[in-house]
C-alpha cells in the first residue's frame, strides 16, 4: 500500500476540522488528517514524507469554466498576441511575421490574443502580413475574428453567407461584400475546421496540463470540449489510456445554437459519456451559448444598447422550449447544462427556461450553470438560489479599467456599469458561487489574483501598472467566501463534493501548497504568494524551483 505522510499548515476547508498540522495518504485518498505525530505513528516506516514546513496547504483548486484545448493551443500553436496587453497593431504585426517565419512550412496561419479598439481594421491589414495563406486573427475572447482574403475564400465566407448570417455577425463593405471581420455564430462554425490533427490536439493538452498544475490547479471544468476541434474529447480520453493525464477534467460537451433536436443532442453526448468518460476525463452535462459579449455590442441584455437604440444584443441560443427540453432530457441522463450568459438578458432566459425545467422534473439539485454574470437583476440573483442553479462569477474581471469601463457606460448606461459582476449578492441569496478564469479567453487564470480581486475589486498595483481603481466594491467578498468558491463550491458543481474540494477522511488526496495564509495574511502579501507544489493522488506533480 502506497502511504505519504503530508506535513505543513493545512486549511481542509472542514467544518469540523478546519486545521491541522499532517495528513496521511493511503493509495491517493486521505487516510487521516490531525497532527504530526500521530500521523508518522499510523504510516508504515517506509511512507514517503512530504514536510512543507510552515508553508500552507490547501484543498486542491478547481476551475468551474475554462478551455483546455484552446489554452494549448495558444500556448504552443498559435502566435499569441495576448503579452502585449493593449491594441497595438504595429506590435501584432511583428507577433505575427515572427511567428511566421520561425514556422515557413505552415499552410496556415492563426494568431490570437487580439484586442480590438476604435481604430478599425480589415482583411486588407491581414493581407498586407501575409497576402498568399490564410491568415485569422482572433480576439482574447474568442467571440471575433478578423480574416485575410485567403482565408475567407478557405472558409466560403461570400456576400451570400454575410445576408444569410446576418450583417451583425459578417461586416461587410460598401459593396456588400464580407470586409473580413466576423463574430458569433461564424466564429463558431469555423474554428472546429482549423487544420490540426489529434495528435497536435494531445499536444496541446498536455502543454495546457503543465500550466495548470504549476498554477495550483488539480481539477478544471472544460466548458465546451469540442468548441475548438471535434476530436478534442477523444484526445482526452486516448492521453487516459496512455496514462498521461494527471488533472481531472469534467467536461460540459458543446450545443449548438437553438439545436434541431435538443433530445438527440443529449442523447449523443450521453452516448460520449459512456464510450470516454473515465477517471480523469468525464463528461457531466453541455454547454450552450445564449449571448455574446457587451463589449463586442453581442452581450443580450435586458434593454437595448444605449448608442444603439432597438437593438439589445444576439440572441443566440433563444428557443425557450428546446431549451427547456435540452435541460428536462439533460436530468434524465443525471448531467447539466452549462451556459455563457453574459448580459441580463441571457441571464433572465435561462432562469425562466430552468424553472419551467423543474416543473417537469421535480429535480431543483440539477446544478446547472450560468457563467459570467456581468449583469444580472436583483430578482435573478434570487432566482439564480431559487433554482439551485450554480452562479460562476469571474472575480478577474471586476476591476474599473479606463478605456474599457467608459465604453461601457457608453452602451448600458452608468448605472447597470457601476453594478456590473455581483458576487456578494449570490452569496447572501443562498446561490452556488464559483469562481472562473474562462482562461484563455481571458488571460489569467490565478489563485492569488482571484483572492486578491474578490476582495479588494481591483487589482494589484504590479498589473496594469496600477491603472485601475476598485469598482462595485459593495459585492466584494470575504477570503473565505473565496476560497470556498475554488474547492468544495466547484466540487458541488460538478457533483463532486464526496470526493473533493476539502481534506477529509476519505477524500481524494488532491492539495495545492503556497508560502502565504490567503484566509489571514495581509491583503498585499496575498498578492505576492508563491506556489510550492501541487499534488495530485498524494503524489508531488509540480514543485516549484
Amino acid at each position: 500500500m502506497k502511504q505519504t505522510v503530508i506535513l505543513g499548515n493545512i486549511i481542509t476547508m472542514d467544518e469540523k476540522r478546519p486545521f491541522a498540522k499532517a495528513a496521511l495518504v493511503k493509495n491517493g485518498v486521505f487516510a487521516f488528517i490531525g497532527s504530526a505525530e500521530e500521523a508518522k505513528n499510523l504510516a508504515d516506516a517506509d511512507a514517503k514524507v512530504l514536510d512543507y514546513g510552515e508553508n500552507y496547504v490547501y484543498p486542491g483548486f478547481l476551475e468551474s469554466h475554462c478551455h483546455g484545448h484552446l489554452a494549448g493551443y495558444r500556448l504552443i500553436g498559435q502566435a499569441n498576441l495576448s503579452p502585449v496587453g493593449l491594441t497595438d497593431y504595429q506590435k501584432y504585426r511583428e507577433i505575427i511575421k515572427d511567428f511566421m517565419a520561425k514556422n515557413p512550412q505552415r499552410d496556415f496561419y492563426v494568431a490570437a490574443g487580439w484586442v480590438e479598439s476604435d481604430e478599425y481594421v480589415s482583411k486588407a491589414y491581414l493581407d498586407d502580413i501575409c497576402p498568399d495563406k490564410p491568415l485569422l486573427m482572433q480576439t482574447g475572447g474568442g467571440h471575433s475574428m478578423l480574416l485575410n482574403t485567403k482565408a475567407l475564400e478557405w472558409a466560403g465566407i461570400d456576400a451570400a453567407y454575410a445576408k444569410k448570417m446576418g450583417y451583425e455577425q459578417v461586416h461587410v463593405d460598401k459593396n456588400g461584400d464580407p470586409d473580413g471581420y466576423i463574430c458569433e455564430g461564424p466564429v463558431f462554425e469555423i474554428v472546429p475546421k482549423l487544420p490540426t490533427t489529434i495528435d497536435d490536439i494531445k499536444e496541446y493538452l498536455l502543454a495546457w496540463q503543465d500550466l495548470a498544475l504549476s498554477s495550483g490547479f488539480t481539477a478544471v471544468g472544460d466548458a465546451g470540449t469540442e468548441i475548438v476541434h471535434r476530436d478534442a474529447p477523444k484526445a482526452y480520453h486516448e492521453l487516459e489510456e496512455e496514462g498521461k493525464l494527471k488533472m481531472r477534467t469534467y467536461a460540459y460537451m458543446y450545443v449548438t445554437d437553438n439545436i434541431d433536436s435538443p433530445k438527440a443532442a443529449i442523447a449523443r453526448i450521453a452516448a460520449e459519456r459512456a464510450e470516454l468518460s473515465g477517471e480523469y476525463f468525464h463528461i457531466v452535462g453541455a454547454k450552450a451559448f445564449l449571448d455574446g459579449v457587451t463589449e463586442a455590442h453581442t452581450g443580450w441584455q435586458n434593454q437595448d444598447y444605449l448608442d444603439q437604440p432597438g437593438y439589445h444584443g444576439v440572441e443566440r441560443f433563444n428557443d425557450h422550449d428546446k431549451m427547456v427540453e435540452l435541460i428536462t432530457e439533460a436530468n434524465k441522463e443525471g448531467m447539466a447544462v452549462h451556459v455563457h450568459s453574459e448580459g441580463g438578458g441571457a441571464t433572465h432566459f435561462m432562469l425562466n427556461c430552468i424553472e419551467d425545467a423543474e416543473k417537469i422534473t421535480g429535480n431543483k439539485d440539477q446544478r446547472n450553470v450560468l457563467a459570467h454574470l456581468h449583469f444580472v437583476t436583483e430578482e435573478d440573483i434570487r432566482r439564480m438560489a431559487a433554482t439551485g442553479s450554480v452562479a460562476a462569477v469571474p472575480p478577474l474581471w471586476t476591476a474599473e479599467i479606463p478605456g474599457p469601463y467608459e465604453m461601457e457606460v457608453s452602451y448600458v448606461g452608468k448605472e447597470l456599469a457601476e453594478n456590473s459582476y455581483p458576487i456578494k449578492s449570490f452569496y447572501d441569496a443562498g446561490a452556488n458561487v464559483v469562481f472562473h478564469s474562462d482562461y484563455p479567453v481571458s488571460p489569467m487564470m490565478n489563485v492569488k489574483y482571484s483572492f486578491y480581486t474578490a476582495e479588494k475589486r481591483s487589482y494589484p498595483k504590479e498589473l496594469l501598472g496600477g491603472i485601475d481603481k476598485p469598482h462595485n466594491v459593495k459585492e466584494a467578498i470575504t477570503r473565505e467566501q473565496s476560497l470556498r468558491a475554488m474547492t468544495i463550491n466547484v466540487a458541488r458543481q460538478w457533483h463532486q463534493e464526496h470526493r473533493m474540494g476539502s481534506i477529509e477522511f476519505g477524500k481524494i488526496a488532491n492539495m495545492t501548497v503556497f508560502d502565504c495564509d490567503f484566509l489571514h495574511d495581509d491583503i498585499e502579501k496575498v498578492a505576492q504568494a508563491n506556489i510550492v507544489a501541487t499534488i495530485v493522488d498524494g503524489e508531488e506533480v509540480y514543485k516549484a524551483r
